[in-house]
Formats: C-alpha cells, structure tokens, sequence
C-alpha cells in the first residue's frame, strides 16, 4: 500500500539533516541576491560607459568643427593674435612709407654722434681760422 502524504504525516529526519539544509539554503538565497546585485552593476556600469562613449564621440565629431566653443585661452590667443597682425600690418605701412620706427636708446645714441660730429666740426674750423684760413675749413 502507497503511503498518503496528509497533514498529520510525520516525518523523521536526523538534526544534522535539517541544519545542513538550511544552511545550504541560506547560502542559496545569499548567492543568489549576491549574483542579483552583481549583474545590476554591470548593468550601471555598461549604461554609464554607453552614455560617456555617446558624449564622446559627439564631443570628437563636433569640437574640430567649432560647434562646441571654443576654450578661453583659444579665445585670448585669437585676440592676441589679431591684435598683432594689426600692429604688423601697422608697421609694414611706416616702414614702406619711410617711417620706420626706431628705440630710444638708438635714438640718443644718434643725437650724441650728431653732437659729437658738430663738435668736432666746429674745432677744426677753428683750427683752420686761427692757422690763417689755409687749407679750407668745414662748411656745415
């Protein structure tokens, strides 16, 4: 005769038995939320690692073309350099139209010579006068 499972079956089974099985059930549910929560980060991370590739290959295609900004610095140095072509540009006009412009200490060192040569000049006329006049003097 086939025995009937009914509520008021007993069953007998030793203390190790049912100890070992919750155990082994505990570990079950505790690997299982484990892997549960393992596969949910990756999850977060491939999202995340989507979002950033897409930002960055937006970023890659739209920066050479100048749809994004520009930095400061590139803006400063634009402006700088603007700045200078029109001062080159500037100077290249004095230059050709004989207004070159020339330092201040070139310019003091050209008044001294100047001053010197006139000097000198007006020494050796001078000299020419107080030996009688012979030889000619300096007309300057």
């Amino acid at each position: 005769m086939a025995a009937r499972l009914n509520e008021n079956m007993e069953l007998a089974m030793p203390l190790r038995n049912i100890v070992t099985l919750i155990i082994v059930s505990a570990f079950a549910v505790y690997g299982y939320f484990e892997m549960i929560n393992r596969i949910s980060d990756i999850e977060t991370k491939y999202v995340l690692m989507a979002t950033d590739l897409e930002k960055n290959t937006e970023f890659r295609i739209k920066w050479p073309r100048g749809e994004m900004g520009s930095l400061p610095a590139d803006s400063e140095q634009f402006m700088l350099i603007e700045h200078l072509s029109k001062e080159h540009d500037k100077l290249v006009d004095k230059i050709e139209n004989g207004k070159a412009p020339f330092d201040q200490q070139q310019q003091l060192t050209l008044e001294f010579y100047e001053r010197r040569i006139t000097e000198i000049e007006q020494k050796i006329n001078e000299m020419y006068e107080l030996s009688g006049g012979h030889g000619g003097g300096m007309d300057h």
